[in-house]
């Protein structure tokens, strides 16, 4: 579903009897998922009058914004202590990067933030974050290179309460999600924030790439069942990007989109608005 999926609809379908078969490859294609597809068509379907391209594009416009969440609400710190974001991923969706993006977010809200470099195992994530902090000026803390991710961010729980920051944004290694140890990691490094406190970390974020389509789907899935999520951040949405997948992860696992990534400045990092997304479809 890239921006202008709508508009791409209405000419397809334009003067001539819809071909059924067309029509579900098309939304297929879009990234919303089988089942919304179904329920666009089922829908037309049971219409007794001739279909027309405009009232495909009503149709799924409706569907698509009844199940997309009105807008993502701002995030609120907690009033005595940290409140931890973790960031979780597979490879190559733009996971140290969206930390930054959110840490400076966060700072434009006028809140105090702090990094923790979980990516231990890219040495060059931990040099990565290092420079993103400097550059917009909030406090991290980084291990060496292997170190045990659950350990660091543990400490950097401990040194965001004692500097009284509201935010402590945790950075992971990227994943495959079929790898069973590595998820058990990510396991780990839950539990170990729970010791400092039982409800951390309060966000767990997914950050999905939006042209991986359908793929994206099946990560949040196994994401999900390992550690529990409470959101997305869908990175790439920009003019070639896709975004249906934003759809399908909202209707098939009731996992809202919290943040979108569109560019590579920071400042191209913005709360989910359903009115916006919807409006860059037409």
């Amino acid at each position: 579903m890239a921006f202008g999926f709508f508009k791409n609809l209405l000419d397809r379908f334009s003067g001539k009897p819809v071909d059924w078969d067309e029509l579900e490859e098309s939304l297929v294609r879009s990234d919303i998922g089988v089942p919304m597809t179904l329920k666009i068509i089922d829908e037309l379907q049971r219409r007794q009058d001739k279909i027309t391209a405009r009232e495909i594009v009503e149709v799924t416009r409706f569907h698509i914004e009844q199940i997309l969440p009105y807008g993502s609400p701002k995030l609120r710190p907690l009033p005595d202590q940290p409140k931890v974001i973790l960031l979780v991923g597979v490879n190559g969706t733009g996971k140290t990067t969206s930390a930054a993006k959110l840490a400076y977010r966060l700072k434009t809200d006028r809140h105090s933030v702090m990094l923790a470099a979980g990516d231990t195992f890219r040495a060059a994530a931990i040099e990565q974050l290092k420079i993103w902090a400097q550059r917009i000026d909030v406090d991290i803390v980084a291990g060496d290179y292997n170190a045990d991710p659950a350990a660091l961010c543990y400490d950097a729980y401990s040194a965001a309460r004692k500097r009284n920051i509201e935010f402590l944004i945790c950075d992971t290694a990227g994943r495959l999600h079929t790898k069973h140890n590595l998820m058990q990691e990510l396991g780990k490094v839950v539990r170990t924030l729970q010791k400092h406190d039982c409800s951390a970390p309060q966000e767990c974020l997914l950050v999905v790439d939006a042209t991986t389509g359908s793929n994206a789907l099946i990560q949040a899935q196994e994401f999900k069942e390992a550690i529990g999520l409470t959101g997305i951040i869908v990175t790439k949405l920009d003019g070639s990007g896709k975004g249906g997948i934003v759809v399908a992860i909202q209707n098939e696992l009731s996992l809202p989109p919290r943040f979108i990534g569109t560019g590579e400045q920071l400042t191209d990092f913005e709360y989910f608005d359903k009115e916006e997304f919807v409006k860059k479809l037409l």
